[in-house]
């Protein structure tokens, strides 16, 4: 079969390569698809759409550079509050970067991994690829890998990361609903503002001919730390960090804590909710959120901790995500106690 892929991306002309992506198997390297003009991953094929979310997830202050491929002639479908419905040979593209310092995040830049995850006839599957030294291809990485990184941090601190690139299997742990495997960030909410394409990307995607169904309004979540209401933007931000597991058909979902921004009940989203199960992650607290008193809430001192079993989100972070914490820390403290 791998002799069948080889042979398959020798044949194709320069692009991308369907009859890759749709192989039984992993190509051995990344350059084997196609996606990118050159093999450094720098510059996109042609048919390849960079893209962004108005929120990214944190992993630790990499930068993330994303694409979608879909095939020529075929369509997502738009879906107002969940992940687009991508057709089969569509993939997701992205890329983990650091830089020496990532307060100037383009200067230096090395590649660290691509993910790939590739729409199959039998649904999802997910494929890490790893960057050589020379930054000069990714290999295929069924079992992950670990690197130290040493950078400066946003706020001037030098950081020392033990970087993780996860597993396959790992890689179903977040990406998962109602037991199937699926993606988290294509939704109108995190691309309904305008990305790297200068457009709208909502409309872009649309008018590229990639996206169907669109409709006149769409959802659009707030950016994190832009300028909007303090709780639509902490909310912004538990979606795209949280709400993957948290949410109903999540792999937490029998926490009884729904965080996704569609979630309307505030005990959903733990006000004056306990725990599910005590332990080390409760700690000493009662509830998940006390308003009014971040220092005495749950998900405060699970987003402050790196410990295994107790920090929160499980996987992607190995350090504490400052900005994200003080968002949370001051909507909880602007609360007012009686909050139901």
């Amino acid at each position: 079969m791998m002799l069948g892929i080889l042979l398959a991306a020798c044949s194709q002309p320069a692009g991308v390569r369907d009859s890759v992506i749709l192989a039984d198997d992993p190509a051995p390297k990344l350059s084997d698809y196609g996606f990118f003009a050159g093999a450094d991953g720098r510059e996109l094929a042609e048919g390849v759409v960079a893209y962004d979310l108005v929120n990214p997830l944190f992993s630790d202050y990499a930068s993330k550079h994303r694409a979608v491929y879909v095939p020529d002639g075929k369509q997502a479908a738009y879906r107002a509050d969940d992940v687009f419905d991508f057709p089969v040979g569509s993939v997701l593209i992205k890329t983990f970067a650091f830089a020496p310092d990532m307060r100037k995040p383009a200067e230096g830049e090395r590649y660290i991994e691509t993910r790939l995850l590739i729409r199959k006839e039998a649904g999802w599957a997910a494929y890490p690829y790893i960057w050589n030294a020379e930054q000069t291809e990714a290999v295929y990485a069924p079992v992950g890998g670990r690197q130290v990184i040493e950078t400066i941090a946003p706020d001037g601190e030098a950081l020392s990361i033990d970087y993780a690139v996860p597993n396959r299997n790992q890689c179903k742990l977040c990406h998962s609903k109602d037991g199937e495997f699926t993606p988290i960030g294509p939704s109108a909410r995190s691309l309904n503002h305008d990305g790297p394409n200068g457009a709208n990307q909502l409309a872009d995607w649309t008018a590229r001919g990639i996206l169907s169904g669109t409709p006149d309004a769409a959802p659009a979540a707030p950016a994190a730390f832009g300028e909007a209401a303090i709780g639509d933007r902490a909310r912004a931000w538990l979606d795209i960090n949280c709400a993957h597991c948290h949410r109903a058909g999540g792999g937490a979902s029998n926490s009884g804590l729904f965080l996704a921004w569609n979630e309307t009940n505030p005990t959903g989203w733990g006000v004056h909710k306990r725990p599910t199960a005590a332990g080390r992650g409760s700690g000493d607290d009662l509830f998940v959120i006390e308003p009014g008193k971040p220092d005495q809430s749950i998900l405060v001192g699970r987003l402050l901790s790196v410990e295994p079993g107790v920090l929160m989100p499980e996987l992607g972070r190995t350090v504490v995500d400052q900005e994200g914490l003080a968002l949370i820390r001051e909507w909880i403290a602007g609360m007012p106690p009686s909050t139901p």
